[in-house]
């Protein structure tokens, strides 16, 4: 070969194996004048948006996510749910029916586009069910900014799934994924799949939102309130300024992915500060049915103080938890729950397991719709931290009910992978378990491999290095292999992309003179490291570390006491052999993982007790 072709070979080769360019992220700014006819559940609205590509490709169509399209019969989302029946979203369906194929005309959820324009130029747009494909008059250069305005109206729809009218607590409107909302661009394309009920995706963002609304409703809101004194509910001095019968509510927001509301005649704000921030808003039914909230002031601040603390320091000023919605859903700056618990745990389970998702769906912003096991699965794996130190139950570690939810899970055979996308899992139950319960013990069994000192320090780097910005699964796992020097891709290909479980168990053990010699055996198809410990007739425990082959590099300590560290078990090896310097009339009990974080679908044969 000539070497002037070589070195252009080099080099073209040198550029696929380079990483494809530095991460950028697009940006946006809406402002929004929202005109609210309470009665007939209507309303107008105006919006300017001011969108910055950051990306090095030049956009020739835009995309916006039209969420209320889905409310009505013969959706995707309704012909979704008829396929599942009874295997489908129980909030979708009743008895295997689709909810929203009986959606009354008048309550059909719509989104009507009057015209959309960029810099004064009409554009020509064609809707697609929930997703809305605008052909610029011009294009959009790397590193400009261009401005499109929009008018539309919109009907608010029977309250289904998250968003509309008179939910089941009787809250008149939730208004969520409300308005036309440019979708996400980044290395992977346009983030435009189709709203079947679950997750979302956005860029960060800037809100400035006017609503008008009857002047004795009581609006709650992730943001900043600019008019407390001019509104109800928030200043008990306030001299509600009203225009035709109706107030002018104005929020701001920065930097976050979504702006959500919700009115109710009936709402009483409450507020406190967290020491070192933020400012929580109660917003709620003050009646019979919510007194537990009066309870939930010192909860919530140690709740935040614990989050900044171990995940990472809450950025935004405010934070509100809201009564709306059909069960607990997420939003920059606010969540709407349902507000009538039973007792204060169950209302702060809820409001933990939301509040987590400014972390793991706001501030570190993943794709959920094509990651869900990322946001629902680390946000759980927060509220489990928390929930155990605000309430503390004798188990041996916080995830100890997690862990025996999803080995009852796995016996009925339908578990699906955490890697599919949101919402093309095929069962509802499934899809809960891949994202929800995989996603938490995801980061549970990476504890138990590495150790939880390494773990914590990953989640707060992780937290350092990709706040408020968009990361995935190899982000967080980069950050993870650095931490603790091990290579952990195996575990992440086991434990997202495939079903394989981890049985591990005792299939033999021999006393002699001075010693015992256990032999453990690997029923499973997921191999892992081993914690094996054995405790003593006077209560001492010795733990031993069996290394996987795979990682590389050993634990060298974890939070569940010191370890002696054994020869590595190889990953083809079926049986291993453990001797300890224990005789049978020394021991009581000896076991694999006394601290009960492995994910094993098999505990039967996991521990011996010596008798």
């Amino acid at each position: 070969m000539k070497k002037s072709v070589a070195i252009i070979f080099a080099f073209i080769i040198s550029q696929f194996q380079a990483q494809q360019g530095a991460y950028y992220q697009q940006s946006a700014k809406y402002k929004m004048d929202i005109d609210v006819n309470a009665e007939k559940f209507t309303y107008q609205g105006n919006q300017t948006l001011e969108y910055t590509n950051n990306s090095p490709d030049e956009l020739n169509v835009v995309y916006f996510h039209l969420y209320w399209n889905a409310f009505k019969p013969n959706s995707m989302m309704d012909q979704r749910v008829a396929s599942q029946g009874k295997n489908g979203d129980s909030r979708l369906q009743k008895d295997g029916v689709s909810r929203l194929a009986s959606i009354p005309k008048d309550q059909e959820g719509a989104q009507n586009i009057h015209w959309i324009k960029q810099n004064g130029k009409t554009l020509k747009f064609e809707v697609q069910e929930t997703i809305m494909k605008v052909y610029l008059a011009e294009p959009i250069k790397p590193n400009s900014t261009t401005t499109f305005t929009l008018d539309w109206d919109a009907v608010i729809p029977q309250q289904i799934r998250r968003s509309g009218r008179n939910n089941r607590e009787g809250v008149d409107m939730t208004m969520t994924q409300w308005y036309p909302k440019i979708a996400e661009y980044d290395y992977d394309g346009w983030a435009t799949f189709d709203y079947i009920g679950r997750e979302f995706h956005a860029p960060f963002s800037d809100f400035d939102v006017t609503i008008k609304i009857n002047k004795d409703y009581v609006v709650g809101a992730g943001g900043i309130l600019e008019n407390p004194t001019e509104v109800k509910g928030y200043d008990a001095n306030a001299k509600i300024k009203a225009e035709k019968n109706k107030a002018t509510w104005r929020w701001t927001a920065k930097n976050m992915l979504d702006f959500a509301w919700s009115a109710d005649k009936d709402y009483v704000v409450k507020s406190f500060d967290v020491p070192q921030g933020p400012k929580v808003f109660l917003v709620y039914q003050n009646n019979d049915k919510t007194k537990v909230w009066e309870q939930a002031q010192p909860y919530v601040t140690k709740y935040f103080q614990l989050m900044n603390s171990h995940f990472g320091k809450y950025v935004y000023p405010t934070y509100a938890f809201i009564q709306g919605g059909d069960g607990g859903m997420e939003y920059g700056m606010c969540t709407m729950i349902l507000g009538e618990a039973k007792d204060i745990k169950g209302l702060m389970g809820l409001m933990a397991h939301e509040g987590a998702h400014s972390w793991y769906q706001q501030m570190l912003a993943t794709n959920e719709s094509m990651r869900p096991w990322m946001d629902e699965g680390f946000t759980s794996y927060a509220e489990g931290y928390v929930m155990y130190q605000l309430f503390p139950e004798e188990l041996p570690n916080p995830f100890a009910n997690t862990l025996n939810a999803y080995r009852n899970f796995i016996k009925k055979g339908i578990e699906e992978p955490a890697v599919w996308l949101g919402d093309h899992h095929d069962n509802g139950n499934s899809y809960t378990y891949a994202s929800y319960v995989k996603g938490e013990l995801y980061l549970v069994e990476l504890g138990y491999i590495m150790g939880e000192q390494n773990l914590a320090e990953t989640l707060k780097q992780y937290y350092n290095q990709w706040s408020m910005k968009h990361p995935s699964d190899r982000d967080f796992l980069h950050i993870a292999q650095k931490v603790s020097g091990m290579d952990l891709k195996w575990f992440q290909n086991y434990w997202i992309n495939t079903t394989k479980t981890i049985d591990y168990g005792i299939k033999d053990v021999k006393y002699e003179a001075k010693s015992t010699t256990i032999t453990l055996v690997n029923n499973g198809g997921v191999p892992m490291p081993i914690d094996f410990s054995v405790m003593t007739k006077d209560k001492k425990v010795i733990n031993y570390q069996i290394p996987l082959n795979m990682t590389h590099t050993w634990k060298e300590k974890d939070a569940y006491g010191e370890f002696k560290t054994m020869p590595y078990w190889p990953w083809t090896q079926k049986e291993y052999t453990i001797t300890v310097p224990y005789t049978k009339d020394q021991l009581s009990v000896l076991g694999i993982d006394f601290s009960q974080r492995i994910a094993d679908v098999n505990m039967d044969d996991n521990f011996v007790e010596v008798k």
